[in-house]
């Protein structure tokens, strides 16, 4: 652990519309795209965006988070990025909420994790958090 604070991966979900689409996976693809165009020209090519997971409410296995009605999808998307040198967890998950929420700007945000990270989890990420 760094002097100045602690590392974390936090975990978010966020809820993508789709309009005019008629299957799960063009509207999984869709979402994905988007939300990754949309990080991307906001300079957060460090966030990981994928297709969520919902358990099965008669089994519990996980399928991807998408539903469609009247041509219209909901998606949910993961979102994941790693937080530097940050106060603690609700710190970390307010710095996350910013950062992805700043470019997915009117896209429902909830956190659905936040985990500290070992030391030597941090030495190879993609991004300029320094």
């Amino acid at each position: 652990m760094s002097e100045s604070g602690t590392n974390y991966l936090v975990a978010m979900e966020a809820a993508w519309l789709v309009r005019d689409v008629g299957e799960v996976d063009d509207a999984i693809g869709v979402a994905v795209s988007e939300a990754g165009k949309r990080l991307n020209e906001a300079g957060k090519e460090y966030v990981d965006i994928e297709v969520g997971a919902t358990g099965c409410p008669a089994c519990g296995e996980p399928f991807d988070s998408a539903f469609i009605a009247a041509n219209t999808a909901i998606v949910g998307l993961l979102c994941e990025l790693r937080v530097f040198n940050a106060d603690g967890e609700s710190h970390a998950e307010r710095i996350a909420k910013s950062e992805v929420g700043g470019a997915l700007r009117n896209v429902p945000l909830s956190v659905i994790e936040v985990a500290e990270l070992a030391d030597d989890d941090d030495g190879d990420r993609g991004d300029d958090g320094n």
